[in-house]
């Protein structure tokens, strides 16, 4: 029978939890697809190429990151192993929210983020200041584009001084950069 986590060495844990983060990754690379045939491998070559590169860019900047789709979902992989995805889902959350063009659907997704990352006790809530949740709770009274932008600002610069620097250092980044 299985003794529990517990039981298992600092090490093996720290092992498992890497290889996690690593597999997930590699299962969300939309360019590691299944093709069969001499033209489907050229295809991934040159892909692979250019998703190369784009990996080596993350590093020169955290905007670098955020415009790639596939760095996004490097970086959210990582975060889950910190156990602080919520920052990045709440950042994405915002960046929907604010191509939201009906003020209908304005108003209700913007009490749908507030409720599931701003308010206090919420379900994923994200690490501001009161200061700033009381700015953004009075700003869905009037909910515009712009009602989340303090906070999104200083969950954005959180994620860039604090997460972004260790996932640069982490072992699944690092080895991704020796494969490019």
């Amino acid at each position: 029978m299985c003794r529990g986590l517990a039981a298992l060495p600092i090490t093996c844990l720290e092992r498992a939890k890497d290889l996690k983060t690593r597999l997930g990754i590699l299962l969300h690379k939309p360019e590691l697809g299944h093709g069969i045939g001499t033209s489907s491998k050229l295809q991934l070559g040159s892909k692979w190429r250019d998703s190369s590169r784009e990996v080596l860019e993350w590093r020169e900047s955290f905007d670098q990151l955020l415009k790639s789709k596939s760095g996004v979902t490097a970086f959210h992989t990582f975060l889950k192993t910190e156990f602080s995805e919520e920052n990045l889902d709440f950042w994405l959350a915002c960046e929907d929210f604010k191509k939201t063009r009906s003020k209908t659907k304005l108003a209700s997704k913007a009490n749908r983020i507030f409720e599931e990352f701003v308010q206090s006790e919420a379900p994923r809530e994200v690490n501001i200041d009161h200061e700033t949740r009381e700015i953004t709770r009075k700003n869905l009274s009037g909910a515009t584009s712009a009602c989340f932008n303090e906070a999104q600002a200083k969950t954005r610069t959180l994620m860039e001084k604090d997460s972004y620097p260790r996932f640069l250092k982490s072992a699944s980044y690092q080895d991704m950069t020796k494969q490019a």
